[in-house]
């Protein structure tokens, strides 16, 4: 059986929209046309996702979120509060003939999350980054550059400082290019400044 898709009065949904079974769209959130949410996806209170933008399967966006479109976000991605992911790398509200700009005076840049990678609170994601899979963002990190797979980002700019596991915890250093998930055990190997499971 399907599961039903649960969404509260006051969210603003496009019809033009595609909610995927078993997702719940929560109070106050806006959906633009031509968005795609996967099944049993969480979107939380006030959340904003623009027009195009796609969600996986299973991607929990908490409350007050901003994903502006032309984002992607894969399967199994976590969003925090208040996080922002932007598009736009020149932003201004008005043209150099002073006139306001519209749609056709710039490109759209839309950030990547790749699967299973977790953003932190309040975090800002700028226009065309791509956050690697099962990489964590922390709370409050300005991202400006790519994240690689497995990375533990943190600041203003985000800089890499530490390997995480698929369990999110920070991973025990087994040797020189060897590291060990303390949680599930699993083993990961860097090479050329990159992470990889191996087992």
């Amino acid at each position: 059986m399907t599961e039903a898709v649960r969404i509260e009065a006051s969210a603003d949904v496009d019809p033009r929209a595609l909610i995927g079974a078993g997702s719940t769209v929560w109070h106050l959130a806006q959906i633009g046309e031509d968005a795609v949410v996967g099944a049993e996806c969480v979107i939380g209170r006030g959340v904003y996702l623009g027009p195009g933008v796609r969600l996986g399967d299973r991607v929990t966006v908490q409350n007050h979120a901003l994903v502006y479109e032309p984002a992607v976000v894969e399967d199994g991605v976590f969003i925090g509060p208040a996080a922002v992911l932007t598009n736009d790398l020149y932003p201004r509200s008005v043209a150099v003939d002073g006139r306001l700009r519209g749609a056709e005076d710039w490109l759209a840049r839309g950030v990547t999350l790749r699967q299973g990678c977790s953003i932190g609170a309040r975090a800002v994601l700028l226009a065309g980054v791509t956050v690697g899979r099962w990489a964590l963002v922390a709370a409050g990190a300005v991202v400006h550059r790519d994240v690689p797979d497995f990375a533990l980002v943190t600041g203003v700019p985000a800089r890499r400082t530490a390997w995480v596991g698929r369990a999110g915890e920070p991973l025990r250093r087994l040797g020189v290019d060897r590291w060990r998930c303390p949680r599930t055990g699993e083993a990961y190997a860097e090479a050329n400044g990159l992470l990889a499971l191996v087992s």
